[in-house]
């Protein structure tokens, strides 16, 4: 028989990631008649990366702001397998985005050639973190790189801020750039694994941002960026498009992904979470083009730090399940870490953050959206596949996985203000478990 274990966060409990030990297991004949969910493992899906988040300047910097203990500490709590949220992804910026000290970019201006190009200011807190994050999971972080604008000079508005486009005499040497800071990553001991073409490219900011049409995007990919990157040698390197929110997704992704010459650079479409909870558009993108990939870039909770918020985990929890039951592949969180305002941001978009560092009083607080994040991370291995659920329970949130090792992961999601109880089959056995109001449960499953 197989072995069954369960860990639970609950909001009215003193559990947080917490084993429960094993439950009880019965024929799925004698499993009751209340809400099912059965899993089915013949019927498999995607497979899955991993999970992780942003290394942007803020995060590195808050770092650098408390005591090396706490600093460790958040890389354990997030990159140690065991202790830790097993994190295997990362994304960093390509030069500053909001969540820097301010605008900045890695060369002078008007070097068309590249030549004063320099990552030193990397190299001060953002190299060194994702270092020490290696370090921790004990193998490479999955790297994504992404910009959210071009030189002021290189573009329509003159600012790096308030959008603006790409002026057209400069595709070249912008594309060309991207192999700059590739290359210089590689060389400070860190691989890139992808890049998108650009953050939020539907958007004017007030920060660091840059409009593409979907046209613009297509052409950029197919006549630049593409082939730059093949000719330096880096087709290795994934690119990604779109980068941006779910409800326009499918015409995004289709604008460039139905033209062949631009499809064949491009490796899947990134997506964030703001706007719009419609994750059947992700599993829309992923029947017109199911040889492509997809992948969850960014998501947080914005308006500031909400210290001991319960929405926030559940936000976290219920769009995980909902992309991963439309094809993405993993999750990539915002900033790590943020301080006691939810910044340093160089506009004042402050937001929240899984951990928030209070750099005057050098306390670590871990939010609900940290915990709900490990029910999935610590127990939905790299190279997982998604597999088939049958679910009968409407107030419950529900995805199942096969670990590499064999084992099958279920996660379950109650949002309702009272306890759920529910059948777990999984081929004759079954177990009968009641969630808690505002909880989640991971279930594995081994043997």
């Amino acid at each position: 028989m197989a072995k069954w274990v369960k860990v639970l966060t609950s909001r009215d409990s003193a559990d947080r990631l917490q084993p429960q030990g094993e439950v009880a297991v019965q024929s799925s004949a004698a499993a009751g008649t209340e809400q099912k969910l059965k899993v089915l493992p013949e019927q498999t899906y995607q497979t899955v990366m991993g999970f992780g988040g942003a290394f942007t300047e803020a995060a590195a910097y808050t770092l650098s702001r408390i005591s090396p203990q706490k600093r460790e500490e958040v890389i354990r709590k997030y990159f140690d397998p065991q202790e830790g949220l097993g994190y295997t992804l990362g994304r960093v910026h390509i030069h500053s985005c909001d969540f820097a000290l301010e605008n900045y970019t890695y060369i002078e201006d008007g070097d068309v050639e590249l030549k004063t190009f320099d990552i030193s200011r990397d190299h001060k807190w953002v190299i060194p973190f994702v270092r020490d994050a290696a370090k921790v999971a004990g193998e490479n972080i999955t790297m994504l790189a992404s910009p959210w604008s071009p030189p002021a000079w290189m573009k329509t508005n003159g600012d790096m801020n308030h959008g603006g486009q790409l002026k057209p005499e400069y595709r070249e040497v912008w594309a060309l750039y991207y192999t700059k800071f590739i290359k210089a990553y590689r060389e400070a001991g860190i691989p890139i694994w992808g890049i998108t073409v650009q953050n939020e490219p539907a958007a004017v900011q007030t920060w660091d941002s840059c409009i593409y049409s979907g046209e613009e995007e297509r052409d950029f990919v197919r006549d630049y960026l593409g082939p730059v990157m093949h000719r330096e040698g880096l087709s290795d390197v994934h690119i990604l498009i779109w980068d941006h929110n779910r409800d326009i997704m499918v015409e995004r992704a289709s604008a460039v992904l139905s033209d062949p010459e631009a499809a064949k650079y491009v490796w899947g479409t990134g997506f964030h979470w703001y706007v719009s909870e419609a994750f059947e558009n992700v599993g829309k993108v992923h029947e017109l083009f199911p040889d492509k990939h997809l992948l969850f870039t960014e998501g947080c909770q914005e308006g500031g730090v909400k210290l001991g918020e319960w929405f926030t985990g559940e936000r976290y929890g219920r769009n995980i399940i909902g992309d991963l039951n439309h094809w993405n592949e993993g999750f990539l969180d915002w900033n790590l870490v943020l301080d006691e305002t939810g910044g340093p941001n160089h506009v004042g978009n402050l937001c929240d953050a899984p951990i928030i560092a209070d750099t005057t009083t050098d306390t670590l607080h871990y939010n609900s959206s940290y915990y709900y994040i490990g029910h999935f991370s610590k127990y939905i291995k790299p190279g997982a596949t998604r597999i088939g659920l049958e679910a009968q329970a409407p107030d419950l949130l529900a995805t199942a996985f096969r670990n590499p090792d064999g084992s099958i992961t279920v996660v379950v999601q109650n949002e309702s203000d009272v306890a759920q109880p529910f059948a777990l089959e999984l081929g004759g056995e079954a177990a009968s478990e009641t969630l808690p109001a505002h909880s989640i449960a991971t279930y594995i499953i081994q043997g």
